[in-house]
């Protein structure tokens, strides 16, 4: 940091403190300040593709040396340089293997950023915590059955501290999945949502991801822990963390889950996609898989990586599915995909992201036969003008079969890698009201619960 950028700095603080008698509230309105801690995933900088008014540019980053604190830097670069819409942060690095401590003695800002290995998260969010400092974390919070203690006296300890502890929920602002959760909220259209059964749930979530693939253009490199599911996560306890908060979020919106009785988990599973050795090197640009993989390789040398799984289970009383694959690389032309549905009485929604949708996620509503199919199209009409006023250019139009597509302004289609900026938004409104919803905290206490638990039974 150079010497203007400290005066700066400097004559800022003064000021609010000259200025405003209650500093501290000052701080969290207006002068929110970011720390990155040990940034070894792509989303840690994807926070940053974006600027906030509410918060400082210059932002605190302490991480060991070496290639994922680079790759965090190149990011923040090549958002800093954009032709179009560039950002300007100003990235103040410490380099050691002390960073957590050196964070946690200088504490540079207010709100400790967290993407990266998570079989230390659960550590680095406690003594966040502990030291005063909100936490906004990627998922997985947790990995294992044996961190859920951690977790919710982590929770605990937040509330006691008055700080705020969030994970990063991008799914929710994929306009497909929240018109797909709006529709079913309309129950002259909907009806109520079936309570299904092991065979046939209420709700099912698919998600299709890939090892190698490219993120804000470029082929994205992944550190050689990722493959390691004792740091990384296993499928069942990290993307589908994404599925099972969105079947919370969509079937019981605001409403608070308790762990303890709404939970019964009926089955889980696991099972393993297999690298070669010259994927590996092509997905981490390493050579050699190194030993701590040993243990994963079977006897031609090829890499054992338990990301898939499924989990079964009745929430509420209502049955639900998800289920997380993970191949090699996607065909070429599509990418990461997505399957929804939540079966009403009357109307079904169905997210699908084929190859007829051109691998984009697409919402369909379709009949179930409860009505006729002029009933069934009056009721769609009324729910469609209900929702026209909050979803610009929002229509329907028939996919044959019964089936109907509906669509939305192309202006409210964003990707994968703009929800970020949507997810951090949302919890700086947090952080300036200095709390979340009433349901947000044991919600995300009843997620982390039922994917370590599940993976826990499937093992």
């Amino acid at each position: 940091m150079n010497k203007q950028t400290v005066l700066i700095i400097l004559v800022t603080i003064a000021c609010f403190t000259a200025c405003n008698p209650d500093q501290n509230n000052v701080q969290q309105q207006k002068d929110i300040q970011l720390i990155t801690v040990a940034p070894g995933h792509f989303h840690a900088a994807l926070v940053q593709k974006s600027m906030y008014p509410e918060v400082d540019s210059v932002v605190h980053v302490y991480a060991p040396q070496g290639p994922e604190l680079d790759a965090y830097l190149a990011l923040i670069n090549q958002y800093n340089t954009h032709p179009e819409n560039p950002t300007h942060w100003h990235e103040v690095v410490y380099q050691g293997d002390d960073f957590l401590e050196k964070m946690l003695e200088e504490k540079k800002g207010n709100v400790v950023v967290l993407a990266g290995n998570n079989q230390h998260k659960i550590n680095y969010i406690t003594q966040s915590i502990d030291a005063g400092l909100n936490v906004l974390a990627d998922k997985p919070m947790i990995i294992n059955h044996d961190a859920f203690p951690k977790l919710e006296q982590a929770f605990a300890k937040a509330s006691e501290k008055d700080v705020l502890l969030y994970d990063i929920m991008t799914e929710r602002y994929e306009i497909n999945t929240m018109l797909q959760k709006a529709l079913s909220q309309i129950p002259e259209f909907f009806g109520e949502l079936v309570v299904g059964s092991a065979d046939n749930p209420a709700i099912t979530k698919e998600s299709v991801h890939h090892f190698f693939k490219e993120v804000s253009g470029k082929p994205l490199v992944r550190p050689t822990w990722f493959y390691d599911t004792k740091q990384q996560g296993e499928g069942l306890v990290d993307v589908t963390t994404h599925l099972v908060d969105l079947v919370q979020w969509e079937s019981f919106p605001e409403q608070t889950i308790d762990y303890k009785n709404d939970i019964e988990i009926i089955n889980a599973r696991r099972w393993s996609t297999k690298l070669t050795p010259a994927q590996f090197e092509q997905s981490t640009g390493k050579g050699e898989i190194p030993p701590f993989l040993n243990e994963s390789l079977d006897d031609d040398g090829n890499l054992a990586v338990f990301a898939n799984g499924e989990i079964n289970y009745t929430l509420k009383g209502i049955y639900a599915k998800v289920s997380v694959i993970w191949n090699f690389e996607a065909p070429k032309g599509t990418g990461d995909t997505h399957y929804s549905i939540m079966r009403g009485q009357h109307a079904n929604l169905i997210i699908k992201q084929g190859e007829e949708e051109q691998y984009k996620p697409v919402l369909y509503v379709e009949a179930t036969g409860e009505r006729d199919r002029d009933a069934f199209e009056g009721a769609l009409i009324k729910a469609i003008e209900q929702l026209a006023g909050t979803y610009k250019g929002l229509a329907f139009e028939s996919a044959g079969d019964g089936r109907y597509r509906i669509s939305v302004d192309p202006s409210l289609v964003t990707n994968h890698e703009e929800h970020f900026a949507e997810v951090t938004e949302k919890y700086l409104t947090f952080l300036q009201s200095g709390k979340m919803p009433d349901w947000e905290v044991p919600n995300m206490i009843a997620k982390y619960y039922l994917t370590t638990k599940a993976l826990e039974e499937a093992k």
